[in-house]
């Protein structure tokens, strides 16, 4: 079965163009975080959402409630690293990893490059925080790429701007500061690594590090551009998930 986790701002409805497909061969199951989408706010808390271990909880915790076994956890962006530290708390539920777009550390570092300088991110991050809304509005199809679909834009841009704004400033630290580089070498199961000709989150240099950091994992280019493939070529993204898994239940 497939476990589909969403990235920073988003929520389990931007799988729709990608779950018809999937679900041809396998059970699908989606949710929310806490802070995104129909969860629960009163349920979220600064503290625990303060680290990607607070999201690792709660797909585990989605696991342990509905006795999820043999899950291929497929997490875009931020949710790859997130499938890394759940799988890496309990083993013996996951037996795939699929990551669209991921990035362990999005600041360049000494022999690293992950796309964004220090102080790239920190205006970023003062940008979203004073004005969440604009941020949004900006950033979103810059995020998304294909500039000549504005529609892609337009629903990323009003899926950030129905987060709770406290909620995603917290969420945009956690996942903008993160660096989960060894956390890498924890993994241990099947790992398949979706990115695009051009992504101005996770540029290529980034897949190809996570593809050498997991020992034999495998790193598929889809003919896709943008940070969303799901959303802007979710047939070519259903197809290379489909023959990485497998087509049985």
């Amino acid at each position: 079965m497939l476990l589909l986790a969403h990235g920073f701002g988003c929520d389990q409805n931007m799988w729709r163009l990608v779950v018809p497909a999937l679900a041809e061969h396998f059970r699908v199951v989606l949710f929310d975080y806490v802070g995104s989408g129909r969860s629960d706010p009163s349920a979220w808390n600064e503290e625990r959402y303060g680290s990607l271990e607070g999201y690792a909880s709660d797909v585990l915790e989605v696991c342990e409630d509905l006795d999820l076994r043999d899950v291929v956890f497929v997490g875009h962006s931020v949710s790859a690293m997130v499938g890394v530290l759940a799988a890496t708390r309990a083993p013996e539920r996951f037996s795939r990893l699929v990551m669209i777009g991921p990035s362990p550390r999005y600041i360049d570092d000494e022999g690293y490059r992950g796309g964004f300088s220090a102080e790239d991110i920190d205006e970023l991050l003062e940008s979203l925080e004073s004005n969440y809304l604009g941020w949004s509005a900006s950033m979103a199809p810059v995020i998304m790429g294909n500039a000549d679909r504005p529609e892609l834009g337009q629903e990323l841009t009003t899926s950030f701007c129905a987060t709770d704004p406290a909620m995603a400033r917290i969420f945009a630290r956690t996942t903008f500061l993160s660096d989960s580089r060894e956390d890498l070498k924890t993994v241990t199961v099947p790992t398949l690594v979706l990115e695009c000709t051009q992504d101005v989150i996770a540029p290529r240099e980034v897949g190809a590090y996570v593809r050498d950091a997991i020992p034999g994992s495998r790193l598929v280019t889809l003919e896709a551009t943008g940070h969303c493939p799901h959303l802007s070529a979710p047939e070519a993204t259903a197809g290379a998930i489909i023959d990485f898994v497998g087509t049985g239940r």
